[in-house]
């Protein structure tokens, strides 16, 4: 089986995280920046696959040169190679256009199965398996907690909130994951020093076929007009009780808008 696992590199959630004062774009240059959390999951699941099945694991990346960080880091977890889609005009890149460039890569690569994390940390739209599937008409199975293989036949356990929907579907199709679905392995020695020597593809927009005017800032379908850093907290209004604590409780919630 051919699977390709959408792999997006993205500021550490875990430090502070700021946008660029010229553009409104994520502020990368002076991050920590680290694999998205949820696409190592998605890896995992793909080297599952491969072990239990055979095939071969790409890798697909969109971003900048210091992208190449992130996909060596991938790749010493097993997969076999990667394709980094590198290009100037794709910075400021909106959902829409992303997904467009994603395709076309996709589209040269011939995926029986397409992996990614269900949202990444930076933008949190969980829009990007149902674009990638709309675009290239295959199937989109979202959302998974676990995930069955049975030769072309694809079937997820979709995590809701109120439990799990059963959906299949066969291949090829897009299958975002949730952390529910594995547990992803840390890289060995023995990889990290394999990273180093296996093939990364890249591709530029000229290589996909598609236009700089349909990325980037030019090619934006939404955009952020300006930013402000969040407030510093604040303490909270008490409420002293006189006989009207109730009555004043009542009004401080309906100022707020909870009653």
């Amino acid at each position: 089986m051919n699977i390709v696992v959408l792999v997006k590199q993205v500021p550490d959630s875990g430090a502070d995280r700021s946008l660029r004062a010229d553009d409104n774009t994520v502020d990368r240059g002076s991050a920590n920046n680290v694999i998205n959390e949820m696409d190592e999951y998605a890896i995992e699941e793909a080297l599952k696959i491969k072990e239990a099945h055979g095939g071969e694991v790409t890798v697909l990346t969109m971003g900048p040169d210091r992208a190449t960080e992130s996909i060596r880091k991938a790749l010493s977890m097993g997969p076999d190679k990667a394709v980094h889609v590198l290009d100037d005009a794709l910075h400021g890149s909106c959902a829409v256009a992303t997904s467009k460039v994603l395709a076309a890569a996709l589209g040269q690569l011939n995926a029986d199965l397409v992996l990614c994390g269900s949202e990444s940390t930076d933008g949190r739209v969980q829009v990007m398996p149902h674009m990638l599937a709309e675009r290239l008409g295959i199937a989109a199975l979202t959302g998974a907690r676990k995930l069955t293989v049975d030769g072309a036949t694809l079937t997820v356990e979709r995590q809701t909130e109120e439990g799990y929907e059963v959906v299949t579907a066969t291949t090829p199709a897009v299958v975002s994951v949730w952390d529910t679905i594995n547990e992803p392995r840390y890289p060995s020695f023995k990889g990290i020093m394999a990273a180093k020597k296996k093939p990364v593809q890249t591709l530029s927009l000229g290589d996909l076929g598609v236009a700089a005017a349909e990325v980037g800032f030019e090619g934006a379908t939404s955009a952020v007009l300006e930013h402000t850093k969040r407030p510093p907290r604040s303490g909270g209004a008490k409420i002293t009780d006189e006989g009207d604590g109730g009555v004043k409780l009542v009004e401080f919630l309906a100022t707020e808008k909870f009653v």
